[in-house]
């Protein structure tokens, strides 16, 4: 059974989860975690600092040493709100990439949010109903309301606990008017969260990260003794299954504004790392759940790395119970991209059908991952995206498109290939120092030209045809391939013709003739 690792480098700490596979379910193996403080100075200069850098750096080191000894068979890092406003990120990206091999991904806050969402429903079976989720990490808070499992809608907001300390909590205690100044900013972000997310008759409020975790189990010590916070209360947990009330934690967010670190450090269930930044923490929550009428939340350990596990299991393992729900999301979101930019999908279902097809009886022909299958699909869908920005070169367009559109389930670098398979669609043929190539790992590039005539195949196949879909058989043979037509009531001619001008083409990729005749 496989094993996979989760890595999440936040903007107040660096988070590793590792898991099996066993019986189509994760099974946990490992979990570490440190706290790094990497926004911190993103969010006062803009920069990541070296020290930053260099703090994240030995933690990553010391999970690569976890990941070893546990034989991971497939990995995924990504990094979160820090990354996403540092003008530096590409130089740590390559630092990374040059002391431990691995390529982090900077996801954006609506990635974020939906990978947090993916990850609680497959921890969580029992959760539906409508859901509101809150996840405040260090850089960005993530608002996501859920029906029945399935998102609704999803918002990224800057209220994240450490750069809300770093821009108005530079003093300890709090000034006065840096908290109202705090408050303003929440109060106007939330009302954004507003205008996209309006839920009414909400089941369950959860709320996801160390925040959470620490307001959870310091409301459940204030609701048993409002008097008596003592260290020996802090040694014996209280459960954070409960709800954190909406009044415990206004209650909480006064009195911790109020204290010295040192006093906060003594609040059972804050601690000494949670203390600097619990105060702008606690301000987001309480104006969050007063803000949309709220009695509540309960804290889930469950999160952004349970989410990467998730759909890493969800992409290989068909019999995971989340594998249906993850491809029907990542399929409606290719459709939603479409719908987006004016382009219909009932009229590209033709040449996905037809790429589908020829994916799979010409499999031993082009020896292409299985992944490919699911990117041809979702590339012959949004293949004429670019023109919504213009008709003239409208295939450069839809790279551009598909690579910065935010589609469900996609990393940075599959959409990448996506929108390489759709973008040479026309005259240009891929080569290795386009730009549609430049961030696609150089041994991908091979598989990217053979899908590229593949896609290219199912569009000659479809030459402004409405209704009258054309049948095709494909026959391999050890030094030619065959497509047979059968004629549709309008005849096959333009079809033929269009198939015969990519013969140079396909001999030159995969080295045999390609003969399209009429059954």
């Amino acid at each position: 059974m496989p094993t996979f690792a989760a890595i999440d480098i936040g903007s107040n700490s660096c988070r590793l989860k590792i898991a099996k596979v066993v019986a189509h379910h994760l099974k946990t193996l490992h979990e570490d975690r440190e706290v790094t403080r990497l926004g911190a100075s993103v969010f006062d200069s803009g920069l990541v600092s070296p020290d930053a850098m260099a703090a994240t750096l030995r933690a990553l080191k010391r999970f690569q040493r976890a990941i070893q000894s546990h034989g991971v068979d497939r990995m995924r890092v990504v990094a979160t709100a820090a990354m996403r406003d540092a003008r530096n990120a590409a130089a740590f990206q390559a630092w990374v990439k040059a002391e431990t091999g691995w390529a982090m991904e900077i996801i954006s806050g609506l990635e974020e949010g939906r990978l947090i969402h993916h990850g609680l429903m497959a921890g969580e079976p029992a959760l539906g109903g409508r859901v509101l989720l809150v996840d405040l990490g260090g850089g960005s808070c993530e608002i996501t309301f859920s029906e029945h499992k399935r998102i609704r809608e999803t918002v990224s907001l800057p209220l994240g606990a450490v750069r809300l300390t770093e821009q108005f909590l530079p003093t300890d205690p709090a000034s006065a008017d840096g908290l109202a100044q705090m408050r303003r900013l929440i109060a106007r972000e939330l009302r954004r969260a507003h205008r996209k997310i309006q839920p009414h008759a909400i089941s369950q409020v959860i709320a996801t990260s160390g925040t959470a975790a620490a307001l959870a189990e310091a409301c459940a010590v204030l609701g048993k003794s409002a008097k008596k916070l003592t260290r020996s209360a802090a040694r014996k947990r209280p459960s954070a299954a409960g709800l954190a009330r909406s009044a415990d934690v206004r209650k909480l967010a006064g009195k911790v504004a109020r204290m010295t670190l040192p006093e906060r450090e003594a609040v059972p269930g804050i601690g000494p790392r949670r203390a600097e930044i619990i105060v702008a923490g606690a301000q987001v929550f309480a104006e969050l759940l007063e803000s949309f009428n709220l009695p509540g939340f309960r804290y889930s350990p469950l999160g952004l790395r349970d989410g990467i596990l998730a759909q890493m299991l969800a992409e290989q393992d068909a019999r995971a119970a989340g594998h249906r729900e993850f491809e029907h999301e990542r399929w409606e979101s290719v459709l939603a991209t479409a719908r987006r930019y004016g382009v219909d999908p009932r009229q590209s279902e033709p040449v996905r059908g037809h790429v589908i097809q020829l994916f799979r009886e010409l499999k031993s022909l082009h020896q292409l991952p299985p992944e490919y299958e699911t990117w041809l699909a979702a590339a012959a869908i949004l293949r004429d995206t670019g023109k919504f920005i213009n008709h003239q070169g409208h295939h450069r367009h839809t790279q551009y498109i598909i690579s910065s559109s935010e589609i469900y389930g996609y990393t940075p670098v599959q959409r990448t290939v996506v929108s390489a398979l759709a973008r040479y669609l026309g005259k240009s043929r891929p080569q290795p120092d386009d730009r549609a190539l430049r961030n696609i790992p150089s041994d991908q590039h091979k598989h990217v030209h053979r899908a590229v005539l593949l896609l290219r195949l199912a569009v000659a196949l479809n030459q402004d045809r409405a209704s009258d879909v054309l049948r095709v058989a494909a026959k391999v043979y050890p030094k030619r391939i065959y497509l047979e037509i059968k004629p549709g009531r309008t005849g096959a001619e333009l079809e033929l013709w269009s198939l015969r001008k990519e013969a140079d083409y396909f001999r030159e990729v995969f080295g045999r003739e390609l003969f399209a005749t009429l059954a």
